[in-house]
Order: structure tokens, then sequence, then C-alpha cells
């Protein structure tokens, strides 16, 4: 039996849970959620772990793996784009941490956890046939925009491969759209309008200004969906739009699947009509998107299962960065 801390550190929410490992069984047996402005840094975040009384400690697990919402480097080194300080597990005093401590893009977590019972009650959102040797695309929003893929190596299993596209130029596509593209440029301060200030919290704070003049956080725009249709319209538009050419960036015939706060907590974003018809707006393969899987995981604590799932490959086989996991 091997005990795994499994951490998932996004914008808003630094989420720990200990699982067991007994064989090729992973059991989840405990989770806390801590906030992750609370913490001043990294080694911060984990002294508040420490101060919680929190049943599995760093220091007493075989393997500890965070899942951190950000490019990593090395295995050790990240700094996140919306997190106000970075990680070096190098730079973690020993009473914090263990020996046996791993970093991973979050997302990549998620592909893992596409693996783990965190996946078993997916709801299908379009129905489709999975063209078997293609990639399966994941992709989520919440405090902002992950993605990542699962790529079939040709003998039954995947190689889960993060990605970085929440920060790739959104493709406005008429002339409302650049009107709003130029309001974002200017209450940004930026050029370039990326996918992330798009699809994410944040993004639906802007799009609800934009459209009412009103500022109001992400979690009272979505509560009043219905008194502004427009806005919901807009952002299932864009949400099938990125997820439309991620699928067709990466041939991901073998489906998609959403993850992150906003869809888990809001499924009629993407079960609205704009959503779908923008998934499939292509004049050339219409059809080929037409048969595209989608499903909606609602399991916020698929991060979670998914650096669980990466930990205990490691202490079982040794595990490289980038281990295969097995097929469906």
């Amino acid at each position: 039996m091997k005990r795994i801390l499994a951490a998932d550190i996004g914008g808003t929410n630094s989420r720990f849970a200990a699982f067991t490992v007994r064989g090729k069984t992973i059991s989840h047996d405990r989770s806390i959620w801590l906030s992750t402005s609370a913490a001043d840094s990294f080694v911060h975040l984990l002294e508040l772990l420490a101060s919680s009384n929190f049943e599995l400690q760093p220091g007493k697990a075989d393997a500890v793996v965070f899942g951190v919402a950000g490019p990593v480097i090395d295995g050790f080194k990240c700094d996140p784009p919306n997190i106000a300080w970075d990680i070096d597990l190098n730079e973690v005093p020993k009473k914090l941490c263990c020996n046996n401590a791993l970093l991973i893009n979050d997302f990549l977590a998620q592909a893992y956890s596409t693996f783990t019972p965190a996946f078993e009650d997916a709801i299908e959102v379009i129905a489709g046939d999975p063209v078997q040797n293609c990639p399966i695309a994941i992709l989520g929003a919440g405090t902002g925009l992950g993605k990542s893929l699962l790529i079939p190596n040709g003998t039954g299993k995947y190689l889960p491969v993060p990605s970085e596209g929440g920060h790739s130029v959104f493709p406005f596509t008429n002339k409302e759209e650049a009107e709003y593209a130029d309001f974002l440029r200017a209450k940004l301060g930026c050029e370039k309008v990326i996918q992330d200030y798009i699809l994410s919290g944040s993004g639906l704070a802007h799009l609800f200004e934009f459209h009412t003049g009103e500022i109001a956080p992400s979690h009272k725009v979505v509560a009043h969906f219905s008194e502004y249709p427009v806005v919901l319209e807009w952002f299932s538009r864009f949400y099938g739009r990125i997820c439309h050419n991620f699928v067709l960036d990466t041939f991901a015939l073998g489906g998609l699947y959403i993850t992150g706060g906003i869809a888990a907590g809001n499924p009629v974003v993407v079960k609205h009509k704009e959503f779908e018809e923008s998934f499939r707006d292509c004049e050339q393969y219409h059809n080929m998107l037409c048969n595209v899987p989608i499903k909606l995981n609602q399991n916020e604590e698929a991060g979670l299962w998914g650096a669980a799932q990466y930990g205990a490959d490691h202490l079982t086989h040794k595990a490289t960065p980038r281990p295969t996991v097995e097929g469906k």
C-alpha cells in the first residue's frame, strides 16, 4: 500500500487530497480546499496545509504530485500566469515536503484523470462516434483556460500531452465581435486578446460589462444568465469556437472532454445551441465535426485524481515525465 498526496493548484482554489494505492487500484480518502490567494507564496500555501491538520502531510506521503495551472519547467519550476507567486520545488524546506515530489501541468493531470473514476459520470453533450487511433482533446475554463491531449501511441495506450493553448490569440469573426475586441484591448491595455481573456471567469465578467455596462464578478454573471441571454449566447458561442479550433488543430476525432469549473457548475454553457452551432461551423469539415463525441465532466476534483494517477504510475513504473496510460 502506498499513500499519495495530490494537489491541484489553480488561480482561485488549491485543492489537496489523500489517495491510497493498492496494486492497480487508487482510492480517494479525503480532500481539503484552500484559497490560493490566501497564500503569499508556495511555501506559505504548504504552511497553511500544515496548519490545517490535514491527515496526509507531504512529509508522510510516498509521493506528492502538484498539478499547477501553468507551464512546468524541468519538472520543478513553474511561474503560473494567474497566480501571484511562482513555484520552485528546490526551494521548499524539507519539513514541508518529501523527496519524491513532482510538479506537473494541471491539464496534464486532467488528461490522466480521464482514465480514473473521476470521469465515470461524465455526461454526454453531443453524441458521436469516436475515431480509433485519433487524439482525444481535453479543454476547460475556470480561472483560466486549460487544454491538453491524449495521443494514441499505436499500442492501445495514450501519451498525455499538456498545452498552453489558452494563451494563443482568440479569433474574432464579425463587426460586433471586433467591437468587443477593441473594448478588451482598452480595458486590459493589451494589443493581442488571448483565449484566456475570453474563456475564463474574468472573461465572463468582461463580456457582462461589455453588454450591460455593469461590473459584476463571474459568479453573479452566471446567476443572471436568464436576465441577460446575450451574455450566455456569446459565451457559449466563444466556447464552441475554441473547442472547434482545438479539435481541428489536433485532429482530435477520438472525442472531446470538457472540464473546468464554469461548465461543470453551469452545464447550460455547453448545452446551449450556440455552442453546438459554433463547434460544427465549418464548410469543409462540418460532417466530420458532427461525428466528434463531446462529454462534460462535472467532477471538480478530477485534477486531483489525475495527479494521483500520475503519482501511482511514477511509483509503480518509475515513470518518465510523460508516461503512457491504458486506453479505454
